[in-house]
Parts: structure tokens; sequence; C-alpha cells
């Protein structure tokens, strides 16, 4: 009886490992939601800017145009407040502090390596954020429904018809003002488009740990 002969055994092979392809599939899934989250963290952060730089513009032209009561030239009256755009400028400043702090631990290599750090911060910062909008936006409304006292938005938006060649310009501190509310008012559903993406990469980086393909040391021994 003759044998067949079958040609020599390979003495190595790469064994094939099932939880490498889904492992692979979920830091692609990862990397897709972290530039997604990544984007908007950048698109808060320029509204965060830019309310920021327009508020606190109308606050600086307010100050340097506004005169005692003895003066009698009442650009300003005296009725006045004031708060609802210096809760404004704060809410900002604490957008654009978080936002800035969540990019650089999502983009500096030396610092994404502090993995609990980051992810904490991805949920923080929109969280934060959220958080000092919102309550910028409360007492931006509750304040700007006075019937007794005008607001810097207000006092400015009433008379932006009047033209004028020097500070203040009443039709450009108007603008300024209602960029800076309609900004905040985006703010709002965008802050928390960015905590959902957040808990969501969140998720998947825990899950992405289980599927983690186990490293083997050494050529397996094929069966003859």
């Amino acid at each position: 009886m003759s044998s067949d002969n079958k040609g020599p055994v390979p003495t190595t092979y790469t064994e094939f490992d099932p939880n490498d392809l889904e492992y692979r599939r979920y830091m692609k899934k990862i990397r897709l939601v972290d530039t997604a989250r990544i984007g908007l963290t950048g698109l808060a952060l320029l509204c965060g800017f830019t309310i920021l730089g327009t508020s606190a513009d109308t606050l600086a032209v307010y100050n340097a145009t506004h005169l005692p009561g003895d003066f009698h030239l009442p650009l300003w009256p005296d009725q006045f407040d004031l708060r609802p755009t210096i809760a404004l400028v704060i809410g900002s400043s604490i957008v654009v502090v978080a936002h800035i702090v969540s990019l650089l631990f999502s983009k500096v290599q030396v610092l994404r390596k502090q993995t609990a750090v980051h992810s904490s911060l991805s949920l923080a910062a929109p969280f934060v954020s959220f958080t000092a909008v919102m309550i910028s936006m409360i007492f931006f409304y509750a304040v700007n429904t006075s019937t007794t006292d005008d607001t810097l938005q207000s006092w400015s938006c009433q008379w932006k018809i009047a033209t004028m060649t020097a500070k203040p310009h009443f039709g450009t501190l108007c603008d300024e003002s209602r960029t800076a509310l309609y900004l905040s008012v985006i703010l709002v559903p965008l802050e928390l488009i960015v905590f959902t993406i957040a808990g969501y990469q969140s998720i998947l980086e825990r899950k992405s740990v289980g599927t983690m393909p186990s490293r083997k040391s050494g050529s397996p021994t094929p069966s003859s």
C-alpha cells in the first residue's frame, strides 16, 4: 500500500483571533466618534470665543462712555442693569477654558495618554459648559424681562437708529449683544450633543477593552 505524499508540514503559522477583528471594529468606531467630538468641541470653542469677545466689547464701550450724572450728558440711563451682559461674559469664559483644556488633552499625545483624565475631561467639559451657558441664559432672560430697568441690549437696540460718529455706536452694540445672545442659545443644544457623543465614546472605549486580542509568546505547535 502506497501512502500519499502530503508535503512538509509548516512549522509556524499565524493563528486567527476572532477578537482581533472585533477590536478593530471598535477602534474604527472610536476614531470616528472621537473626530466628531473634537470637531464639535472646536465649534463650541469658537462660539464661546465669539460670545466672550462681543459681550466684553459692549461692556468696554459702556465703561468708556458712561458718565456720572453730574455731567448732564445721559448717554445711558440711570436705572441700568449690566448683570445680563456680565453673565454672558462669565459663562462664555467658562466655556472657553473648559474646551481649551479638553482639546489639549485630546490632541497632545503626552496628555492624551493619561486615559482616565482624558475620558473624564471629555465628559466634564461639555457638562460644565452646558451648565454655565444655561445659568447665564436663564439669568439673562430673567433680568431682561424687567419693565423698569434697561439692559445693555435693550437700550442699545432702542437707539440703534441714531447715527453716531463716535462711541457708543448703538447699532454696533445692538448687533454685538444679539450675536452673543443667539450664539448662547445655539450653544445649549451643541453642548448637549458633545456631551452625548463623549458618553457614547466612553462606552465604546470600555467595551473595546474586553475585545482586546491577547498577546501570545512563541508560535503554536501544529498538530500532525
